[in-house]
This record gives structure tokens, sequence and C-alpha cells, in this order.
């Protein structure tokens, strides 16, 4: 890899990791399921209009755009918004890449060697040292809901699998079209008019620039940087920059908004990113069947973190 295109791979990453710094900034302007909305409504215009006709069946964008944008964001903005911190989401996210695999195997046939079932074993005792710090410190059912997140990325992550989009930034554009509206409805439902239309009134520079990282410089300049290094350089050597979000996640989170970093904290993020990159990177079982047969831009991050080889991350 070129020091340019390295360069760009760490850029990506840091941008993914500092996202959730962002986020936690932007719930203190929005209520969080309006916040996801104007996140995925920024995100869609104007680009919409810049790339083009869908270059997949509209079943997978619907998909993908319900179990991602609705389901994934929504959980994970409702999550930070109700008290789980900035780096530590950042971090259990990853636990993502584990629910890809099992759900990779489950549905696509795709068995994972003994090396990846380790690699998930240490990803899960890695939560599971997560939620012992959490619970010392913060709401449990905060931190359930992040793992809920991640687990519906993960079946995200397979949809888009099935789906093989030939261009990740094009399919990523037309995906922020869905949850647009159901994302709207729920905040009505749940947040209130009153809620919502008394954070809009009050809309200030702070505010619009958190929608703006986290719709335009996260998704669209974060997905069209990923998409061109997956064109140019196998996903085996683009994939592992990914591991780097968490760092910069707890990293901005503990400078930006002066969160601490425990030591379980630490060791919950030794074993998720050790976990996280033998599940992703441990060669394919030999006579595992592949589906889509030919590598695409599916393997990049739906949007805040990176995927999991082939289908992993980008928050």
């Amino acid at each position: 890899m070129r020091p340019a295109h390295l360069a760009l791979a760490v850029l990506v990453a840091a941008v993914w990791g500092v996202n959730f710094t962002v986020i936690e900034i932007g719930l203190g302007h929005f209520p969080p399921l309006l916040f996801s909305a104007l996140r995925f409504l920024v995100a869609a215009l104007p680009a919409v209009f810049l790339v083009g006709r869908p270059k997949v069946a509209w079943k997978w964008i619907v998909a993908v755009g319900l179990v991602l944008g609705v389901a994934k964001f929504g959980l994970l903005f409702l999550s930070m918004d109700t008290g789980m911190p900035a780096g530590l989401s950042s971090l259990v996210l990853q636990i993502q890449a584990v629910f890809t695999a099992a759900l990779a195997f489950a549905v696509l046939g795709e068995r994972p060697t003994p090396l990846r079932i380790l690699g998930m074993l240490i990803a899960l005792a890695g939560i599971g040292v997560a939620a012992l710090d959490e619970g010392s410190s913060g709401p449990l059912g905060a931190f359930a809901l992040c793992v809920a997140a991640a687990a519906c990325w993960g079946v995200s992550n397979v949809i888009t699998r099935k789906a093989a989009p030939p261009d990740s930034l094009n399919f990523m554009v037309w995906v922020s079209t869905v949850p647009v509206l159901p994302l709207l409805a729920l905040s009505l439902l749940t947040e209130g008019p009153s809620r919502d239309y008394d954070a809009l009134r009050a809309l200030d520079w702070q505010g619009a620039g958190t929608v703006v990282y986290v719709a335009w410089v996260t998704t669209v300049f974060g997905f069209g940087a990923w998409g061109r290094l997956l064109r140019r350089h196998p996903a085996s050597t683009v994939a592992p920059f990914s591991l780097l979000v968490p760092v910069f996640g707890m990293s901005s989170a503990a400078l930006f908004l002066g969160e601490p970093v425990s030591g379980l904290r630490w060791c919950a993020a030794a074993l998720l990113v050790g976990g996280v990159a033998l599940t992703s990177l441990a060669p394919a079982r030999a006579g595992t069947v592949h589906r889509p047969r030919k590598p695409t831009p599916s393997s990049v991050h739906l949007v805040d973190l990176p995927p999991s080889r082939g289908s992993r991350t980008g928050s």
C-alpha cells in the first residue's frame, strides 16, 4: 500500500472513531431518534441526485435501510443517550464481527475455522469484561442496547453480502433514504412533537456541525474513501485498519469529553480488538461456500464502523 493510501486508511479510521464523540455532543442538541433521522436525511441529500440510480434491487436497499438505519443506529443513539459512554460504544460495537461471522455460518454457509472460533470466544470475553466495568459505573441497560445494535449491524452485514453491491457509496447513499421517515415517525411517537420542535428551533452551529459530520464526513467521505481503497487493494490489506476505530474512539472521548479509561476497560479493549482481529482476518476454512463469489465493496463497514473481513466496518 502506497504511503498516500496508508494515510487515507488511517484517516478514515480516525474519522469513524471520532464520530462517537461527535454523536455524544449531538445528543446534547437533539433527541436520539430525531438525531439519527437527520443524519440519514443529510447523508442522502443532495448525494442521492449525484450517485446515479441504485445498482442493486430495492429489496436489499430497503432491508439494509431498516436493519442498519432504523434498528442499529436507533439502538446505538438510544444507548448513548441513556448513558453508554462514547469511547466504550466504539469498542463494544466491534462485537458485530462475531455476530457477522455467526450469521454468515447460519445463512451463507461460511464455516468458521478453529482460529475464528477462538477469536469469537476472546471477543466475547472482552464484552464480559466491558459489561463488568460498565456495571460498576453505568447503566447495564444502555450497555445491552449497544450490544443489540451490534447484533443488528451483523444482520445488515450479512444482507449486504447477499446484495453484493458493486458500488459501496452508491449503495450507502440509497440506503440512507430508507430510515428517514421511519425514524421521524418513531421520534414523533416516542420523543414527542414538542421535544423535536424545540430541538430544531434551538439549532445552533454546534448542533448543525454534528449532523454534517456524522452525515457527510463519516458517511459520504468515509464510505467513498474506504470503497476506493477496497477497489485498489485486497480486503485483507484494508480491513485491519478498522481495528484502529475503537483506539481513536476511546482516545477522542477521553480527550474531548473527559471520559475515564479504567484498567478493566483497557483489558476489555485488548480482548475485543484481539478477538475481532482473529475473527476477521483468520483464513477461511477450505471448502467453505462463499456468497457472493466475487469480492465486493460490501466488506466496508456500514456508516460508523468498519466491517469484518469481507463483510465488516462506521459509526
